[in-house]
C-alpha cells in the first residue's frame, strides 16, 4: 500500500531536507558552507543587494552569520568547491555537478551562434584566443583586445546593450567553453577556460550523456526536496517533465524514490528513500526570495498556504507586501513576511513592512503565538543585522502591516 503522510509531516521533511532546522554552528567553516551546498544542491546567483547579494542570503538562513570570504574562496580559487553554471538560473554548484548540466543552453533569441558568426565571422575562434592568452577577463576587459565593429553595442533596443563579443562570451559560457573564473566586485562574471578552472579530479570523470545527466540532477532535487511533485523535482534545474518523470520512474524502480500522498496535497508525490519525518521542528529562519524552500511558488502554496510573489518588478502603488518581502519561518510554518533594505550609509537594517501570515483550521493547532512570532522575528532581524554590519534594526515610522507596531516595540 501507498505510505500516506499530513500535510504537517510533508512540511517538516520538506524543512529538514534543505536543513533549516539544524542547529547553527557557532564558527562557520568551509565544511560547513560546502556541506549546506552539498545538502541543497544548488545556490541561485541573482544581483539584487537591497539586503546584500542574494546568494549569500541562503546559506545564513542555514548557518547565521558567517564570513562572506569563504564563498569567494569556494568559487574563486583553487581547487574550487563551487562553480557557476545555468541551471535553476544562474546558480553555483557544487563542482562535481557541474558535469551535468553541460548540456544546457540559454534559449535567448539573440543567443544564436549561427546569426553571431554570420554577423562576425570568426567571433568565436578570436574570443576564446584572447581568453586562452590573457584571461580570466571581463567582458568589458575583452572588448580592449576587439576592434571596434565587434566592441560595439547596440543603442535604441530593448533588454541587454551587448557587443558581439560579450554575445560570443556568454554563448561560449553556455556551451562550456568558457566558465566564470569568479565575480568580480562589480559582480561581473570574469571568464577563463574551463579547463583552466574546472578541478582536475573532476576535469578526468567522462561527460555523463543527457538521460544519465537528467537522472543524477534529479536525485539531486528530490534529495533537496525531502518530498516533492513532479512539478517540484523539475524546476529544481529547469529540467522538462517528461525527461523527469523518466528519471522518477528509475530512481523509484532502484529504491531511491517512494510514491506517496498527502492529505491536503492532492497530486502524486514521491518522499526520497531515508527522508526524515521529524515530530517537530524548532526552525528559524528569514527565507529570501530565491531561497530553495520557497522559489517554486506552486509548491510553497499547496505546502505550506503561503501566496508569495516578489514584487520588485511591480509598481510601488500595486504592491501589496512591499518591495523585497522575505518570508519568516518559525516551526513548521511561513508566519510572517518583512520587508527589508539594508541602510548602508545609516548603518541600519529597516524594516519596511511587517505581516502576520493566518493560518488554516489544522495548521493553527501548531501556529506559534504572535507575541511568539514577534519575538523570535525581531531576534532574527538583530542577528541579521550584526551579520551585514548594521548598528540597528529600525522599523519605518510609515511601515505597514500588522506586526509593525509590535515589532517596532520588540527591536
Amino acid at each position: 500500500m501507498t505510505r500516506s503522510l499530513t500535510l504537517a509531516q510533508a512540511r517538516r521533511v520538506a524543512i529538514a531536507a534543505q536543513g533549516l532546522d539544524r542547529p547553527r554552528p557557532e564558527t562557520v567553516t568551509m565544511r560547513h558552507l560546502t556541506g549546506t551546498v552539498d545538502r541543497i544542491g544548488l545556490l541561485q546567483i541573482d544581483s539584487v543587494n537591497v539586503l546584500t547579494r542574494a546568494h549569500l542570503l541562503p546559506l545564513f538562513a542555514r548557518l547565521g552569520p558567517y564570513d562572506t570570504a569563504l564563498l569567494d574562496r569556494a568559487t574563486g580559487k583553487a581547487p574550487r568547491r563551487l562553480m557557476e553554471t545555468w541551471a535553476h538560473e544562474a546558480t553555483y554548484v557544487p563542482s562535481a555537478t557541474y558535469p551535468l548540466l553541460m548540456w544546457k543552453r540559454r534559449s535567448w533569441g539573440g543567443m544564436n551562434a549561427a546569426n553571431l558568426e554570420a554577423k562576425h565571422p570568426g567571433i568565436f575562434e578570436l574570443v576564446q584566443g584572447i581568453v586562452a592568452e590573457h584571461g580570466p577577463l571581463t567582458g568589458r576587459e575583452l572588448e580592449r583586445y576587439v576592434d571596434e565593429a565587434h566592441a560595439a553595442r547596440p543603442t535604441g533596443g530593448w533588454g541587454w546593450s551587448w557587443s558581439g563579443a560579450k554575445v560570443a562570451l556568454e554563448i561560449l559560457f553556455d556551451e562550456g567553453v568558457l566558465t566564470a573564473s569568479r565575480r568580480n566586485a562589480q559582480f561581473e562574471r570574469v571568464y577563463d577556460l574551463t579547463e583552466r578552472v574546472l578541478p582536475q579530479k573532476v576535469a578526468a570523470e567522462p561527460i555523463p550523456g543527457r538521460p544519465d545527466a537528467v537522472r543524477e540532477l534529479v536525485r539531486i532535487s528530490a534529495r533537496a526536496h525531502g518530498i516533492g511533485s513532479q512539478r517540484c523535482l523539475a524546476d529544481y534545474f529547469r529540467l522538462d517533465l517528461a525527461s523527469t518523470m523518466q528519471a522518477i520512474d528509475e530512481l523509484v524502480d532502484l529504491g531511491e524514490l517512494e510514491p506517496v500522498t498527502v492529505r491536503g496535497w492532492d497530486r502524486p508525490l514521491w518522499l526520497t528513500a531515508g527522508a526524515r519525518i521529524p515530530r517537530r521542528t524548532d526552525a528559524r529562519a528569514l527565507l529570501v526570495p530565491f531561497d530553495p524552500l520557497v522559489f517554486e511558488r506552486r509548491r510553497l502554496l499547496e505546502l505550506f498556504g503561503m501566496h508569495y510573489r516578489i514584487e520588485i518588478y511591480t509598481p510601488a502603488h500595486k504592491r501589496v507586501h512591499g518591495y523585497y518581502v522575505l518570508p519568516f519561518l518559525l516551526g513548521e510554518h511561513l508566519v510572517a513576511r518583512v520587508d527589508l533594505k539594508h541602510d548602508r550609509a545609516r548603518g541600519v537594517l529597516l524594516v519596511r513592512s511587517a505581516f502576520a501570515d493566518e493560518p488554516d483550521a489544522v495548521a493553527a493547532k501548531t501556529w506559534p503565538r504572535e507575541e511568539v512570532v514577534v519575538a523570535n522575528l525581531a531576534e532574527e532581524l538583530r542577528e541579521m543585522a550584526r551579520w551585514l554590519g548594521a548598528d540597528a534594526v529600525e522599523v519605518e515610522a510609515d511601515a505597514r502591516g500588522d506586526l509593525a507596531t509590535p515589532l517596532r516595540l520588540a527591536s
